[in-house]
């Protein structure tokens, strides 16, 4: 039976939505709207570079704790927004590993650094490790690693279905991502403001006790994901064996503040009932 939550994005005040649910067993849970049409992921894409990154990790092109972006800064510190670099240019604002400074310069930066390892360009290495083993077909990264995907539903369902069972990663390296990396940092969390701790693993934003947070008060403290300001969002929630994607075409702003947490208390609610 399909979820009926998933209807509610039809009280979203934006001119097209669609949304699906996949359980951690990759049986979908439900789903609404057009969940074939292509949307602009804006920060979304992210937890897709990150994967990426971490398969050239493990293929051992690369190595986390390898020196890449600004100087002291590796891998890790690129992937865990603690490289010190600032938001959206090229300037540092902090020593490596001492703030959560949330940067989509230090994105491009890891698209760059597994470029020239790999002798690949990021997208197409992006597209080989990732997009083409998920049969992700109408996925694609078109610009920064930080911010230019597009994708569906139906794709992001199939990357999500992914990190809740990996093939292409070992299991280890997917749980590295979801824990904490350097604990106890603090940070603006985009659109929430400050959060101490602002916590993130590697590519994906850590729940925990933030509040606000763009999950549900429902959520558990270990759910991780990502939202764009394009309206997008990506939850995983291992303590509800389930993931939930929602795509938009109208930017973030006050009325996703307001939608999205009491969306995700439906989803939830629906998913242990």
């Amino acid at each position: 039976m399909s979820l009926q939550s998933l209807a509610l994005i039809e009280n979203w005040p934006v001119p097209t939505a669609a949304a699906a649910v996949v359980r951690a067993d990759g049986t979908l849970a439900g789903a609404h709207g057009p969940t074939g049409q292509r949307f602009p992921l804006a920060s979304v894409t992210k937890p897709l570079a990150a994967y990426a990154v971490l398969v050239a990790y493990e293929e051992g092109a690369i190595e986390l704790d390898e020196p890449a972006g600004p100087e002291g800064a590796t891998v890790r510190h690129l992937l865990a927004h603690t490289s010190g670099l600032a938001f959206d240019e090229p300037r540092v604002m902090a020593a490596p590993g001492t703030r959560r400074i949330y940067s989509n310069t230090g994105f491009e930066a890891l698209g760059d650094h597994v470029a020239k390892a790999t002798d690949i360009p990021f997208a197409d290495y992006l597209h080989q490790a990732v997009l083409e083993p998920l049969g992700m077909n109408s996925t694609s990264l078109e610009g920064s690693p930080a911010k230019d995907g597009v994708s569906t539903v139906d794709d992001l369902v199939r990357f999500a279905a992914e990190v809740q069972a990996p093939r292409l990663l070992d299991a280890r390296t997917v749980l590295a991502a979801m824990t904490v990396s350097y604990p106890g940092l603090t940070g603006i969390l985009p659109g929430y403001g400050h959060q101490r701790p602002n916590d993130w693993g590697l590519g994906f934003e850590i729940r925990d006790g933030k509040a606000p947070h763009w999950t549900g008060a429902s959520s558990s403290p270990r759910t991780f994901g990502h939202f764009g300001q394009s309206g997008t969002f990506l939850w995983i929630d291992p303590d509800a064996r389930a993931a939930c994607v929602a795509l938009t075409d109208r930017p973030f702003g006050p009325w996703a503040v307001e939608a999205w947490p009491p969306f995700t208390d439906a989803v939830l609610g629906e998913l242990r009932a």
